[in-house]
């Protein structure tokens, strides 16, 4: 069957591409945003420095973007595209943890509730949330390497060329002599 009769593989391969470019935004940001010492004293005053308030809105959003992508639309479109049916949000994450895609459907899971807190708890708890970007900035490798393992898996086990593939994101915090080793 030709790839372009088979819409549940043009439907991954489109949304692949599309988190490509929600990872490549997260990864500035969270380049932008973790080059400073984040700290409950860099929270407190966020108020007097927009600038760094909008560097973590944006790292904000575009994590929650990333990851609401991944497991909403990415991740299911992957499992059409292996003829598989996907089932409900934890059925899909389980399988894809099950396949090797995920390393952890309960880290993954942890990220989720984590998002929801990004949105509102620095305005209540400075410690807390400089602790909850802490994690961010670990969730955030996992989305990427996610993306990668689901790239690496449309090569192998699904037989894509490279070149018809959106290339393999740069890990965050990594140098570009350990991210090929």
């Amino acid at each position: 069957m030709s790839l372009a009769l088979n819409l549940p593989v043009v439907r991954f391969l489109d949304t692949l591409e599309i988190v490509a470019k929600e990872g490549r935004h997260l990864s500035y940001s969270w380049n932008r945003l973790f080059a400073q010492t984040i700290d409950v004293e860099w929270v407190k005053n966020l108020e007097v420095h927009p600038d760094c308030a909008e560097q973590l809105e944006a790292f904000v959003s575009r994590f929650g973007r990333m990851q609401d992508t991944t497991a909403d639309k990415l991740l299911p479109r992957w499992l059409l595209a292996l003829a598989e049916r996907p089932g409900s949000q934890i059925e899909t994450l389980n399988r894809a943890e099950r396949l090797g895609i995920l390393t952890s459907t309960e880290k993954w899971l942890e990220a989720r509730n984590l998002r929801n807190r990004l949105v509102h708890e620095y305005i209540t708890d400075p410690a807390r949330f400089a602790e909850d970007l802490a994690l961010a900035k670990e969730y955030s490798v996992m989305l990427v390497e996610t993306f990668n393992r689901l790239r690496q898996d449309a090569l192998t086990r699904m037989g894509h060329k490279k070149e018809s593939l959106p290339q393999e994101l740069p890990v965050p915090g990594q140098s570009k002599d350990r991210q090929h080793e």
